[in-house]
């Protein structure tokens, strides 16, 4: 399975970093086929928040086929302006099984209008602001991730690593979801 986390500048470090490492982790425990990376919309360093530089490992155009696309948060204003990366989350998205985001990343899902009639969550703070701006978004508070098909939305931050634990258990088994959480020494937060 082809793993691939959209990355940009002012992206929220531990939204990328957080399901990286729930899913290398997993697939290193496995020994299974997992390919997990970053992409960006070019092939140069992001600046993540606080100034966190890092490099994607492909961008738009030299990307492998996605199977689960993660789309993160962070400080998602610039994205939502920018046509090429719209179109790209859309097109990935459809043809991706599995899609996901962690935090603010469900305003980029619903500015591709992926999200129109599902129930998802994102960071506390911002839930007034997804519904407003997508009224035809069924926006949920107070859940840590929210499932509605193939799409998975988690709430803010730390959340995209208890929702990323979910996907390895849905996908592979609730053992190795829990036993990756004990390699992380991660307590896991499950939906109540």
């Amino acid at each position: 399975m082809n793993i691939g986390i959209y990355i940009y500048d002012d992206a929220e470090v531990l939204d990328f970093s957080g399901p990286f490492e729930v899913f290398s982790t997993a697939q290193r425990l496995a020994k299974n086929e997992w390919n997990i990376f970053l992409v960006a919309q070019h092939n140069q360093p992001v600046n993540a928040r606080g100034g966190f530089s890092v490099n994607p490992h492909y961008s738009f155009a030299d990307h492998p086929p996605i199977d689960l696309l993660l789309v993160v948060g962070g400080v998602h204003n610039n994205e939502l302006t920018k046509a090429p990366v719209i179109d790209w989350i859309k097109r990935t998205a459809q043809l991706a099984p599995v899609v996901a985001s962690v935090c603010t990343g469900a305003f980029l899902l619903a500015k591709a209008e992926l999200l129109n009639g599902k129930n998802i969550t994102t960071h506390w703070e911002d839930i007034n602001d997804l519904a407003a701006m997508f009224p035809l978004l069924n926006v949920i508070s107070n859940k840590r991730w929210v499932k509605h098909d193939k799409f998975t939305t988690s709430a803010g931050i730390s959340a995209g690593i208890d929702m990323s634990l979910h996907l390895v258990a849905e996908h592979i088994s609730p053992e190795l979801a829990k036993l990756t959480a004990k390699q992380m020494q991660y307590i896991w937060h499950k939906n109540i």
